[in-house]
């Protein structure tokens, strides 16, 4: 493992393997055979058959334990957050409209600040970082993406979350035309829903499916400050490579539904090679302003832009300029591929 990039999404506003019940239907078969009172009276020479059994039913899921004082406080929190911001107008799910215009210009200018600055330096855990233009980052690779739940998310949220991440997920694949899928297992994207009260379960997770992770990153995992909503780290080969091969994104379980949303929209996104956040950037989520809660067409634009195959990983500001401006012009209807 290297170092990462971190990105994170800023307020103010291990894997959980599929439970498979397995039924020995020949062992019970034989069992049934054997015993004359089971089959009753059967013509010679011909071996009397076992009654199926009925599968047994699944177990439903333990209901999630008593919160903690400090989870009801996190959660009352959050909730007093939504309801400001959407009484402010802001966390839009309309993705941009009439009152939001943008040209290939801006486009253009706001995909060099998203997708080629980073918001923190590599390494150095929330150190701001320089602002500085760097280069082109994204997967090569297919992306799975994978939700693990901490035992504090009940069961109602777990299905409403895992429908929302296979609906975005599939939504990502479409517009960048890369190879993303929402698995159930073996992924390397890795997104952890986890509350205040699932720390413990939450580093033993780390260490099971990013055991390089850095010391710094893995102390903001384990001690995430109330500011900060979610975030997600994602690995190159290398601390200079610019080819990620895994990420791993942290949303709190004490979220309300619309912010919880808004996360997995945000540091999935983020966690495929859109880093920044700017604060000229609108109709857009990466703006630290909250304006808009989900991605939004213009957003969309950037992601295609990103995994256009003209551009590659490790190109420069200067390299990737001309391509990122046809591609904007492109993207906004002003130019054919």
């Amino acid at each position: 493992m290297t170092l990462p990039a971190v990105l994170f999404r800023k307020p103010d506003i291990v894997q959980r393997r599929w439970a498979q019940i397995f039924w020995s239907c020949v062992t019970v078969a034989v069992l049934a055979g054997c015993d004359p009172s089971l089959t009753g009276d059967a013509p010679a020479g011909i071996k009397p058959q076992a009654r199926p059994d009925r599968p047994p039913a699944a177990k439903p899921m333990p209901e999630p334990p008593t919160p903690s004082n400090a989870a009801i406080e996190l959660e009352r929190y959050y909730a007093r957050v939504e309801e400001d911001l959407l009484a402010r107008g802001l966390l839009r799910t309309d993705g941009g409209g009439v009152d939001t215009p943008f040209t290939e210009a801006m486009l253009a200018r706001n995909f060099e600040r998203i997708a080629l600055a980073e918001e923190y330096t590599r390494g150095a855990g929330l150190q701001p970082s320089s602002g500085a233009l760097g280069e082109i980052k994204k997967w090569t690779i297919p992306v799975r993406i994978g939700v693990t739940f901490g035992t504090s998310v009940s069961e109602a949220d777990r299905a409403t979350d895992t429908k929302t991440l296979a609906s975005y997920t599939r939504r990502l694949a479409r517009v960048s035309g890369h190879p993303i899928a929402f698995v159930s297992t073996n992924p390397n994207f890795h997104v952890l829903v986890m509350g205040e009260d699932d720390k413990d379960e939450l580093r033993q997770t780390l260490n099971q499916i990013a055991p390089g992770m850095e010391p710094s990153s893995r102390a903001i995992f384990a001690n995430l400050p109330r500011s900060i909503h979610c975030l997600v780290v994602a690995f190159a080969d290398s601390s200079t490579g610019n080819d990620y091969r895994q990420a791993v994104a942290l949303v709190r379980a004490e979220h309300p539904p619309l912010t919880r949303k808004a996360c997995f929209h945000e540091e999935l996104a983020q966690g495929l090679g859109l880093a920044n956040d700017d604060q000229n950037a609108r109709p857009s989520i990466f703006n630290d302003d909250e304006e808009f809660a989900l991605l939004t067409t213009h957003d969309e634009m950037l992601l295609k832009i990103l995994y256009d195959p003209r551009l590659t990983p490790g190109m420069t500001a200067i390299q990737a300029r001309p391509i990122i401006r046809r591609l904007a012009l492109e993207a906004t209807g002003g130019g054919s591929s």
